[in-house]
């Protein structure tokens, strides 16, 4: 399979799998497999932190072409939340990036929603809208019980 869209769909037979792909395109500043885990309806939108918000594949492929005209970028997903519903998926993620500044190594946290598709090229993202984290430290507060039993 030459074509980056067939291999990638190949490879999208879960939620999970279009979220590696986009993750690993992003660390590796590669624009086309990026663009390959989109889908390619008119409406998928992306929000990155502090940014306008960008309505379909033209306008999301240019904003990470303007990323990856800097590099890649050293992003981690952890503490995955997923939500999977019948021919979607939602992911609320706390991104890890790692920077290296003239102080030295230096960790950054946005919070991202990813939401997956399933489609008939396999799964694919339809919305990613990332958020500034807390620098230096993990971003969350969760739910804790008051009683333990």
């Amino acid at each position: 399979m030459s074509n980056p869209k067939a291999r990638a769909a190949a490879l999208n037979a879960s939620p999970e799998d279009a979220e590696a792909q986009f993750y690993e395109a992003v660390r590796d500043g590669d624009l086309e497999r990026l663009m390959a885990v989109w889908a390619d309806d008119d409406d998928v939108v992306c929000v990155h932190p502090g940014g306008a918000r960008m309505v379909g594949p033209q306008a999301v492929r240019a904003a990470f072409e303007a990323i990856f005209a800097n590099g890649s970028i050293a992003v981690q997903p952890e503490h995955v939340k997923r939500i999977h519903a019948m021919g979607s998926a939602v992911h609320s993620v706390l991104e890890r990036i790692d920077v290296v500044t003239v102080e030295g190594p230096r960790t950054g946290w946005c919070v991202a929603t990813n939401v997956y598709a399933k489609t008939s090229e396999g799964w694919r993202m339809v919305a990613h809208h990332a958020s500034p984290g807390a620098p230096d430290e993990i971003p969350e507060i969760a739910d804790t019980p008051s009683v333990l039993h």
